[in-house]
């Protein structure tokens, strides 16, 4: 079976993020999902920067779908009022990431990035203390 270089890195790239992903704790692996949504909004800060309007869309749809996750992974049983709050924040995330996919401003996704930042550092802080 021939497999061209398209194809190669794909298997490559899925190897590589499965591998992480499949021995990552759920703790961990809500870290990685915003890490992840942390490097895509850069790279779409950078995309609307140089006017690369189908390169920004792109990764920006990737962070909409990792916000997404983050979103299914709230247990609104166990987190009470917490989980609530971050529903809430998912959602508007997502809505500000449409907005500045939709009207290039990337001071909107300085405030997405800021704002993800923030859940990520509570996370990385509330699994210390539980641990």
């Amino acid at each position: 079976m021939e497999m061209n270089a398209k194809n190669a890195m794909s298997a490559y790239t899925q190897t590589k993020t499965h591998s992480g992903v499949e021995s990552a704790t759920p703790s961990h692996l809500i870290a990685m999902l915003l890490d992840g949504a942390l490097e895509r909004v850069a790279k779409a800060q950078g995309h609307m920067e140089r006017g690369e309007l189908a390169e920004q869309g792109e990764v920006i749809g990737k962070v909409i779908d990792i916000v997404a996750s983050l979103d299914s992974y709230l247990d609104h049983d166990k987190g009470g009022e917490v989980s609530k709050m971050l529903e809430a924040l998912y959602d508007y995330i997502v809505r500000q990431l449409y907005q500045a996919n939709l009207k290039n401003d990337v001071s909107m996704l300085e405030e997405v990035a800021s704002l993800l930042s923030e859940v990520r550092a509570g996370w990385v802080e509330s699994t210390k203390n539980q641990g």
